[in-house]
């Protein structure tokens, strides 16, 4: 049977059904599937060593004749072990295995069998523990070997699906593969000594060396750098085809706009917002990412964009687009305030809610239906909501800017539907707080430009951070009651909204169990309240409510309050089960107090006692900023945790190869050469298909 990468695992006669719910759990369906999960390291067991050879600590393989093999059950611990002689015309030796009685059916007396393991004194003789093996057929020998004499990949696995099960499906499965048509050009093939592609696969997974190992992982590292970057450098190019509103600006205007508010913009906020300007002034897209830490004051600088669009004589309108109703509400009360005579209609779209506010100091409730009419008409200049904004029946008249708060890629399909028909594409800014790091900056989001904005507002107190152990946990908590009294409230974040059912979870502190906590036992006579994703919109919207106008004195919530939420009042940030978040989330958290005249506690609880969890925590106390922790977090959880792998679609091989700095300069010198000779890849059929292919494959956005 012929396979190709598309037949589905299931197809195969040869894989029994335990195996396909084993593969499912690892999301492995198809033949590209399986063949595309990598080994993350490999073991060298080419070392056939002579069994009288073997010395304590030795890791070889030894071949020979099962003499005798017994399975016996321990008394104490009642644990099985299964006990085999092995012997070569050297000499002889126990093989040990514990808790594996099916071993003994798998491997029996008078066969030559090949085994990879350590060689460890046990009881005072010199045994091989819980080694690889495999039954050898004396035709092929050494060569036939799958687990032991040879270099052995080890993959990411599931319960009952070890790297031996994988091993087992891979080999004949490339064996039977169809060929696939090469990509990437045969010269830079040459130049770089990177391997074909189809021998790159079966390197990667039966390498008869290290070295072959590593180049099929560069190759494949490698390809999907440079799809990335072919992918950026297209997107680029085709919005520099495309025509946008060139927006006006009087110098004069903006001055007076800035005078208005009730503090200076930093150096950091003017500079991205000249910067903004520019982008603006030209007719064509701009495609430009709003970097700074929480507080920073990016809303802003985007909103005075905006206002710049929707005043005369541009006349457009300008959208805000946030990821949740929490933030969307917030963007649209900032814009209010600051923005407080502007006559020409700011709009809030949530869900269950639309609401104008025309300059008049008042916002008016008003029914969708109309509410849409009033933005197809263009008589709202300035949008607020969430992704409701791109839903059907939502019609712009003359869309000039769209802001994205921390969804860096909102993409073409998006905009499209923004857009519904009109002449000319509009202008794009994304905002984020999370700090992203030079190398993801360079790759990932490389058809962005840059803004940056790298100061606080004058005036505001460092945050002052605490790890706190479980023996200082009451300590904590009289703390924070006594801030509470003299008015201050309290964040209490976790990571998840009810107890987990799995081991890796199962210690991990709930929403709903903390809040329980918190409110009978902890804190009975403050007013604690529960915030998490699952509520419903008016609930949350009340919740929030409350906090802000003081009826509330301790919020317990989840990640939820990482993006958006400002209560300038909230002085303390308490962060249970503080390791299982990522720094730059860590950083996002802290960021949510600090923003008032007081002074501002964030303390992290954590009953791990690890050294690196301890050194990870520590970072966040010491690092002078956002960007310098993400480069830290970068480093210890790789570009897969710090995006969130589900996010990107991308192999995880592709993603360690980020933090490879020559290969990534590779990948971008040779997206340059190949852009510049052949910009619509017209002399390079295959890799423009594969190209395609690869943009439907990852999802960035």
């Amino acid at each position: 049977m012929v396979l190709a990468l598309e037949t589905p695992l299931e197809d195969i006669p040869r894989i029994q059904r335990r195996f396909l719910v084993k593969l499912n759990k690892l999301g492995l369906k198809t033949v590209k599937d399986l063949l595309w999960h990598f080994p993350f390291r490999y073991e060298d067991w080419r070392e056939i060593s002579r069994i009288a050879e073997l010395r304590p600590g030795d890791e070889k393989t030894i071949q020979g004749e099962i003499i005798e093999i017994t399975l016996k059950r321990t008394p104490q611990k009642r644990m099985f072990i299964t006990e085999a002689l092995i012997s070569d015309e050297t000499g002889s030796i126990q093989a040990l295995w514990f808790n594996q009685p099916y071993i003994r059916h798998s491997l029996q007396k008078g066969k030559m069998v090949s085994l990879a393991g350590k060689a460890t004194l046990y009881k005072n003789r010199l045994v091989l523990q819980n080694p690889a093996y495999e039954i050898l057929n004396t035709r092929y020998g050494v060569r036939g070997t799958s687990h032991t004499a040879r270099i052995i990949p080890i993959y990411p696995e599931t319960k009952g699906l070890t790297s031996k099960g994988i091993r087992y499906l891979i080999k004949p499965i490339l064996e039977s593969l169809e060929k696939m048509p090469e990509f990437l050009p045969a010269d830079m093939l040459r130049e770089l000594k990177l391997p074909e592609i189809n021998i790159a696969l079966r390197q990667i997974h039966l390498p008869s060396s290290v070295d072959e190992a590593e180049q099929a992982k560069k190759r494949f590292s490698f390809q999907d750098l440079f799809l990335l970057q072919l992918k950026n450098a297209e997107e680029k190019a085709a919005l520099q085809k495309e025509q946008a509103p060139l927006i006006k600006y009087d110098l004069e205007e903006i001055k007076d706009a800035l005078k208005a508010l009730p503090f200076e913009l930093t150096d950091s906020q003017k500079k991205a917002l000249w910067e903004i300007l520019q982008d603006l002034s030209k007719p064509h897209p701009m495609n430009r990412l709003l970097q700074g830490d929480v507080g920073s004051g990016k809303t802003i600088v985007a909103g005075i964009a905006a206002l710049v669009s929707a005043q005369t004589p541009n006349n457009l309108q300008a959208v805000f687009m946030a990821p949740t109703e929490i933030l969307a509400r917030q963007h649209f009360d900032t814009l209010i305030k600051f923005f407080k005579d502007f006559e020409n209609g700011i709009g809030l779209l949530v869900a269950k809610e639309t609401k104008i506010f025309y300059g008049d100091g008042l916002e008016t409730k008003i029914t969708k239906t109309n509410f849409l009419k009033e933005v197809a008409t263009g008589k709202v200049k300035i949008l607020v909501g969430t992704h409701a904004l791109i839903q059907k029946g939502v019609e712009f008249k003359n869309l000039g800017l769209v802001v994205v708060d921390e969804q860096h890629r909102f993409g073409v399909k998006q905009r499209a539907l923004l857009l519904r028909g009109a002449r000319l594409m509009p202008h794009f800014l994304s905002m984020s707080a999370t700090p992203i790091p030079r190398t993801l900056t360079m790759t990932i989001f490389s058809n962005l430009d840059l803004s940056i904005i790298k100061e606080l507002p004058k005036g505001r107190k460092n945050i002052i951070t605490k790890i706190v152990a479980p023996e200082n946990r009451d300590k904590a908590y009289a703390f924070i009651r006594g801030q509470v009294r003299r008015g201050r409230q309290v964040f209490v974040i976790c990571p998840r909204i009810e107890k987990a059912e799995d081991t890796a979870w199962s210690e991990v502190k709930a929403v709903k169990e903390e809040y329980e906590k918190l409110e009978k036992n902890v804190f009975p006579d403050l007013k604690v309240a529960m915030l998490h994703g699952k509520l419903k919109s008016e609930e949350k919207a009340k919740i929030m409510s409350d906090l802000q106008n003081k009826q509330s004195d301790i919020l317990v919530t989840t990640s939820v309050v990482e993006v958006g939420v400002d209560v300038p009042n909230a002085t303390i940030m308490m962060i249970e089960g503080a390791e299982r978040f990522g720094l730059a989330q860590l950083y996002q958290f802290r960021g949510r107090v600090g923003r008032g005249e007081h002074q501002s506690f964030c303390f992290l609880f954590t009953d791990s006692k690890a050294a690196q969890t301890e050194a990870r925590l520590k970072s966040l106390l010491t690092a002078k900023n956002g960007f310098e922790l993400a480069e830290y977090d970068l480093a210890i959880r790789g570009p897969g945790e710090f995006l969130g792998e589900a996010q990107t679609g991308m192999p995880d091989i592709a993603l360690k190869a980020i933090q490879n700095p020559e290969l990534l300069k590779m990948a971008q010198e040779k997206t340059r050469e190949i852009i510049k000779k052949d910009p619509e890849l017209k002399n390079h059929p295959a890799l423009k298909e594969k190209l395609n292919q690869f943009e439907k494959e990852i999802h960035l956005e």
